[in-house]
């Protein structure tokens, strides 16, 4: 269990240090990027272990990664710039 721990941060980790090094222009901080995607992954599997139970490391891992990447994908900010419309009077 603690090598299943370890091993979906290292995996969270590398998803997050892959986010920050192709999309660098459009997340903020890298220690911002790279605690989120460890706190993600880590959340992921958790949940995925208990929505499983035990045996299922690697659909563990699986869970920590989906979860990881759809929690980097939050801190996207927009590629280009904003229009800003002023609302009619």
């Amino acid at each position: 269990m603690i090598f299943e721990a370890l091993g979906s941060a290292v995996l969270g980790l590398i998803l997050a240090w892959a986010g920050a090094h192709r999309l660098a222009h459009r997340l903020p901080a890298r220690p911002l990027v790279y605690s989120t995607g460890v706190a993600g992954a880590l959340f992921g599997d958790f949940v995925t272990r208990t929505a499983l139970g035990p045996g299922t490391a690697l659909l563990s891992l699986l869970g920590a990664a989906v979860i990881s990447v759809a929690s980097l994908s939050l801190l996207l900010r927009p590629a280009g710039r904003l229009r800003r419309r002023s609302a009619p009077a």
